[in-house]
């Protein structure tokens, strides 16, 4: 696909917004922008979801609850390309049940993913809808959240979960989890692009922005 002259929405969390970036222009969509010659819009607010939160926004959490679907509506309409990238926030705070491939309403992860990807489809029926799955993260294999009660489900089965639904939407699918070469379990990679253990540093989304340029591209 050529890149030079669409228009592409993003859509996340933290990450798409630029936290712990030295500079914000170097953040993984604007990169897309520059290198491609694409119109990039970003719509990523912190420490979102894509399912709703169950409990009450706690102090400091404010804006939480505005999970990917509520947001949707207040996309720029025009995109010739929409890309999705979250889920990293479903395994930290996420109090909503896994749910399976059956559920279709916001109760569930799973029915929560069907949700966005069909209010996705109906607002961009021309558009090439894609979806990022989340990066590795420093605590993943723990077995509570950031809360302290049971996660919804292990950061491979969110990642697992949001490749099952795009693919009954047939939306292409970036495995970040799979293919950014980011871990930072790693010392030497948690160091050198995700210094916190969740939020990729400049040279992180640099790494993104190059995943994602060429998936972008063998479309």
């Amino acid at each position: 696909m050529e890149l030079k002259g669409k228009k592409i929405n993003f859509l996340g969390d933290s990450i798409t917004e630029g936290a712990c970036l030295n500079d914000w222009n170097n953040v993984y969509w604007m990169q897309v922008g520059r290198d491609t010659g694409a119109t990039v819009r970003g719509y990523g607010i912190g420490g979102t979801r894509i399912a709703p939160r169950l409990m009450p926004e706690r102090p400091g959490e404010e804006g939480f609850g505005q999970y990917f679907g509520s947001r949707v509506a207040g996309m720029d309409p025009d995109a010739d390309i929409i890309v999705v990238f979250g889920g990293t926030n479903d395994f930290g705070h996420g109090d909503v049940p896994l749910g399976t491939i059956a559920d279709r309403d916001n109760t569930t992860f799973y029915g929560a993913l069907h949700t966005l990807y069909r209010q996705l489809w109906e607002k961009y029926p021309t558009a090439t809808i894609v979806v990022m799955t989340p990066l590795h993260r420093v605590g993943e294999h723990d077995s509570l959240n950031e809360h302290g009660h049971p996660v919804i489900a292990s950061l491979k089965g969110i990642s697992e979960a949001i490749k099952e639904v795009a693919a009954y939407y047939s939306f292409p699918v970036l495995d970040l989890y799979a293919v950014s070469n980011l871990n930072p379990e790693l010392p030497i990679i948690k160091e050198t692009f995700m210094p916190d253990g969740l939020h990729p540093n400049d040279a992180g989304h640099t790494r993104i922005a190059s995943r994602l340029e060429g998936f972008l591209k063998a479309l």
